[in-house]
């Protein structure tokens, strides 16, 4: 896998959902990142928007 490509996983915790972006084959969260959603979309979109740099972008540019 590519440092720019990668997969999002995700399972369900307890009453929420988390996912992580794995840009390995080992499957472990990239940089032991989860990222959690009341709901499987939510935690996925989270970690997409992650995976590709989008998340704190309007903190930043403030």
């Amino acid at each position: 896998m590519s440092a720019s490509a990668y997969e999002v996983r995700s399972e369900l915790r307890g009453g929420h959902w988390v996912a992580w972006v794995v840009r390995t084959p080992d499957g472990k969260p990239d940089q032991s990142v989860l990222l959690v959603g009341q709901t499987r979309q939510e935690a996925e979109s989270r970690a997409r928007a992650w995976a590709e740099g989008k998340v704190g972008q309007d903190a930043a540019s403030g």
